[in-house]
């Protein structure tokens, strides 16, 4: 028993030395934050500056103040920009096209075969409460979608999108608007216009409307993505699931993301939370300047797990010249289907390392056929700029002016070449429309097959053929069994190789025939027919 009580002693004796020993230790400092050490009061009476430098965190270690050791402040800049934001709504008859789904706006998306979980392709915008959460769509997910309702029915969707011009102009995804035929704008304050369709572009999913607002709006201000560095904070506007201006931030995670969306892919990467309804709202520093269009996530509920995408701002800015005046972008085209280069590739080719864009087929009269480029090479540097990767060459090739010479370097047979060329006009592609309308009527649009999109859905590269970007509800086409994401080989027996040749071969179809298909759908080949379009389909 004394053995027991002594213990007890001691412990409570351990215990009161112990306190009395840290009361100490902190009555000797006065109360006094060491140097360097941040205080409360510092981390909560944080202040921004638009004039100054972005608020980050910098380590203690290297001499930080206290100041920049707080978390960033974003309620300035949300009070600021709110006003600039703006809620889309779209609404359509059905039946529209690529962007054609069953409700939202939006098909339900697939999974990416290079990015498991990743919603592929855009089909109107975001949703409002309730509705199917998958959000954020570029312009792939339009090849992936199965079979779509057989009745048309109306179509709403729901999207973000922010003023950039006083004069009523507004940026927003391609997505949110794609195949809308009623725009209606949400201002900050409540007022509701009807916006005005300007321009848009499937490639890059950038679209610019245009509000009769009569009254002073307010603007953002543009930033510069290019100089965006990993780890800076970000702040994201939006109506996600229809909850108008709400605000999240985070940092941008990684930039030069290809998440196989399309040939023009350079995302932003930031974990700011951004879900269904984002989609066309503005990604912004802690300058208060926008860096880029809020436009697909990486989730495989639908919801948002961190992993967002904007696009950058300096390459909408780029194409709102063209959209404004022309309604669609004028490209550079230099004539050539490109692959990446694999290790395994490079070593067969004996090249020093797997860097470049590899040329697959050279396009027959083309500015790369008549500079002298051939199957084979591996482009290596385009106007000065280094290939590192065949994904930038397309971008590279797409700002360049018509008419340009310019130096492209090959790799051809070990050795280092330099041609120049004369840079031209891309054609658009994608729409398939014959004489008269034919294509129109089946309810079918198609487009190139190129080797970069032969690789993301796995079709085999010796495969040629048109690939089915988009089936019509209710159209003939649909009746037929045709899906986005098949490949027409052969029109009534005849190979048709690119999009010019499935014009040429449609068009030749008699009035009131059938036509028989050859489909390449994943490993199976299968024969479908289209029966006449009924009179007065055409549009």
């Amino acid at each position: 028993m004394r053995s027991v009580i002594k213990v007890v002693v001691l412990l409570v004796v351990g215990f009161a030395v112990g306190v009395f020993a840290v009361r100490s230790r902190s009555g000797s400092q006065g109360g006094s934050t060491p140097a360097g050490a941040p205080r409360a009061a510092d981390v909560a009476a944080t202040s921004h500056d638009h004039s100054g430098p972005a608020v980050t965190p910098v380590a203690l270690a290297q001499g930080g103040t206290c100041a920049q050791c707080a978390l960033p402040d974003f309620t300035q800049l949300a009070a600021e920009l709110q006003d600039t934001v703006v809620n889309i709504s779209t609404s359509s008859k059905g039946g529209g096209g690529p962007g054609d789904t069953p409700r939202g706006g939006r098909p339900r998306a697939p999974r990416n075969p290079r990015m498991p979980g990743v919603p592929e392709g855009p089909g109107g915008g975001g949703g409002g409460p309730g509705e199917d959460p998958h959000e954020f769509f570029g312009p792939f997910e339009r090849f992936f979608e199965g079979p779509m309702p057989r009745r048309r029915i109306p179509q709403r969707s729901l999207g973000s999108g922010f003023i950039f011009d006083t004069a009523g102009y507004i940026l927003t995804n391609n997505h949110v608007v794609e195949n809308a035929d009623e725009i209606t704008v949400k201002l900050h304050d409540g007022d509701e216009v009807k916006a005005q369709l300007v321009g848009r572009d499937a490639k890059t999913d950038v679209a610019v409307l245009k509000i009769d607002a009569k009254k002073q709006l307010p603007t953002v201000t543009f930033g510069d993505s290019d100089a965006l560095k990993v780890g800076e904070w970000v702040m994201a506007i939006g109506n996600p699931f229809g909850l108008e201006s709400s605000v999240t931030a985070g940092i941008v995670s990684a930039k030069g993301r290809f998440i196989g969306q399309g040939n023009y892919d350079d995302f932003i990467q930031t974990d700011a939370p951004i879900n269904p309804g984002n989609s066309g709202g503005p990604l912004i520093d802690m300058h208060g300047k926008v860096v880029g269009i809020n436009t697909s996530i990486f989730s495989r509920s639908g919801g948002n797990i961190g992993i967002g995408f904007a696009i950058p701002i300096n390459l909408a800015r780029d194409l709102i010249p063209d959209l404004r005046e022309k309604g669609h972008v004028t490209r550079g085209w230099l004539g050539v289907m490109i692959q990446k280069v694999t290790p395994d590739i490079a070593e067969s080719l004996g090249l020093p390392g797997s860097k470049g864009a590899l040329v697959a087929d050279v396009v027959k009269d083309g500015p790369a056929a008549k500079a002298g480029i051939k199957t084979g090479d591996v482009i290596t540097s385009f106007d000065g700029h280094v290939v590192k990767e065949s994904t930038e060459l397309p971008l590279l090739v797409a700002r360049t002016p018509i008419g340009r010479d310019v130096e492209v370097k090959v790799l051809r047979n070990g050795k280092e070449e330099a041609v120049s060329v004369k840079i031209a006009e891309m054609k658009e592609e994608g729409e398939a429309g014959g004489p008269g309308g034919e294509s129109e009527a089946y309810g079918l649009t198609v487009q190139n097959l190129t080797p970069e999109i032969a690789e993301s859905l796995g079709i085999s590269g010796d495969v040629k053929g048109v690939l089915v970007a988009g089936v019509e509800s209710g159209s003939v086409a649909e009746e037929a069994g045709l899906r986005r994401g098949d490949v027409i080989i052969e029109v009534n027996r005849q190979p048709v190789p690119d999009v010019d040749a499935y014009n040429k071969a449609i068009g030749g179809v008699e009035a009131g025939k059938s036509v028989l298909l050859l489909v390449r759908r994943g490993e199976n080949t299968v024969f479908l027919a289209l029966k006449p379009p009924p009179a007065g389909s055409n549009e």
